[in-house]
């Protein structure tokens, strides 16, 4: 099936995707630091540079994209219907780096907190924000 877009319209919808200060990831910011959670962003010096470093808890935040990390069973991950194959090599890379990075978080003694986009809807935001916080304040770091 043939792209929706020509190569330059799709090319340049593409160039505006952001990685870092995406919407999920500035909605879990504004949260915790309404909270009295103070974090570092983006820090380089661990393992997947995660989004957010809260390191008075020792812990890490990777706020996901459904789609780029291959959300299961999400309604917002919905495999491409043009260059199928190389997409699903690249969302199946991204997982594979993902598990690595949080398997060498947790080996340094880090907590480590996925947060999936689709979590950060209206309906389910309260509760994942809420779950966010007890996994930074209680939880012995088994969260994902």
């Amino acid at each position: 099936m043939a792209d929706v877009h020509d190569k330059k319209t799709r090319s340049y919808n593409m160039s505006k995707i952001k990685s870092k200060n995406t919407k999920p990831e500035v909605t879990v910011r504004k949260f915790l630091f309404r909270n009295g959670f103070r974090y570092r962003i983006h820090d380089k010096r661990l393992p997947g540079t995660p989004d957010i470093v809260l390191p008075k808890y020792k812990t890490a935040i990777f706020v996901h994209g459904c789609f780029w990390h291959g959300h299961d069973g999400c309604k917002y991950f919905v495999v491409p219907k043009t260059r199928t194959d190389w997409w699903l090599n690249k969302i199946k890379r991204n997982k594979q780096l993902d598990a690595e990075n949080v398997k060498k978080l947790r080996a340094s003694g880090w907590k480590v907190i996925s947060v999936f986009e689709c979590e950060l809807k209206k309906g389910k935001i309260e509760a994942t924000l809420e779950n966010v916080i007890n996994k930074i304040k209680y939880d012995g770091g088994s969260s994902n």
